[in-house]
């Protein structure tokens, strides 16, 4: 079993490497260009989504591996109150939606993240930043669902598997943290 799975993550990160090499080139440009523009970089996902946002909101406002300044980096997935008020007055589908709302200026990133592509409030989350001027990023799997058509670039991961879906998120947003890195020394 453990050689299995070791071998299905090997086998979908030569799929990475070998056709989505030039995207995540591109994903690390969209993200350096927003932070050094002075712009921030917002994330949402559900479930372990919503635990790849955080870690990666983490990365930019503390540190990735060397020192550097602190950049502005916003999991909307960690306001409990404000996730519940919205769910509750609105709907669960409008929680990241409305917190872009609030948050999103002209120039800034969104970073939507879902294993199948088709999370509701991570699509509404996509209109509502393309409409307040965000460049949109996306990191999905399978067949990349409903994002492909409404961010400008969404990091389809060749799997239907969510365990290496989530796998090669982690990996992007590390490798995404690096650029940034290097950007900022």
């Amino acid at each position: 079993m453990v050689l299995k799975e070791l071998r299905d993550h090997q086998h979908t990160i030569q799929l990475v490497i070998d056709t989505l090499a030039g995207d995540i080139e591109t994903a690390c440009k969209m993200m350096t260009d927003t932070l050094t523009a002075g712009n921030k970089v917002l994330f949402a996902g559900n479930g372990g989504s919503a635990a790849d946002a955080q870690h990666l909101a983490a990365e930019l406002t503390g540190r990735f591996v060397k020192e550097r300044k602190a950049l502005p980096g916003i999991a909307l997935t960690v306001d409990t109150s404000a996730i519940t008020a919205i769910a509750n007055d609105y709907h669960y589908d409008r929680v990241f939606a409305r917190q872009v709302e609030a948050f999103a200026k002209p120039g800034d990133l969104f970073i939507g993240i879902s294993t199948s592509g088709n999370s509701q409030g991570i699509l509404n989350a996509f209109e509502t930043a393309t409409q307040y001027g965000c460049k949109t990023l996306g990191l999905s799997g399978r067949d990349g669902g409903k994002m492909t058509g409404i961010c400008d670039l969404n990091i389809v991961i060749p799997s239907n598997a969510t365990a290496r879906i989530q796998e090669m998120h982690i990996l992007i947003g590390h490798i995404m943290c690096q650029a940034v890195d290097d950007m900022f020394q």
